[in-house]
């Protein structure tokens, strides 16, 4: 899990006691919808140690580094994507990974967006697909 990174002291929250992100910057906000109208989840993750409210922090850490920054990529516009409707679940992943800003939309709706979902998965979704 090096690499991901958050404060190592510290109230828990993934900061470093002065309340500055660690020295290798990951805390991300992830906001997963289930579909049209529902509620959104929001969990705030934080890496190197695995910390903050999501559900299972070094899973999530975990599958982040193995997709790496470029999944934080949007799609280039010139790509050719299958059209295949995967489900209405969008998600938002924003803050920094390895101290880049992340500001990155995630859905379902067709080839190319469901590859870059299944990336990072259900588990830093948490969001169990059907």
């Amino acid at each position: 899990m090096a690499a991901c990174g958050s404060g190592t002291d510290g109230d828990g929250d993934g900061r470093a006691p002065d309340g500055d992100a660690a020295a290798s910057g990951t805390s991300l906000t992830i906001e997963v919808v289930s579909g049209e109208g529902a509620t959104p989840k929001t969990y705030r993750l934080t890496c190197d140690p695995a910390g903050g409210d999501h559900p299972q922090p070094e899973q999530a850490c975990d599958a982040i580094a193995a997709a790496g920054a470029s999944v934080f990529e949007p799609v280039p516009s010139d790509r050719s994507c299958t059209m295949v409707f995967g489900g209405p679940q969008t998600a938002t992943v924003t803050g920094t990974y390895e101290g880049a800003d992340v500001d990155a939309s995630f859905s379902r709706q067709d080839g190319c967006e469901i590859d870059r979902w299944e990336k990072l998965g259900t588990t830093v979704f948490d969001l169990p697909l059907q």
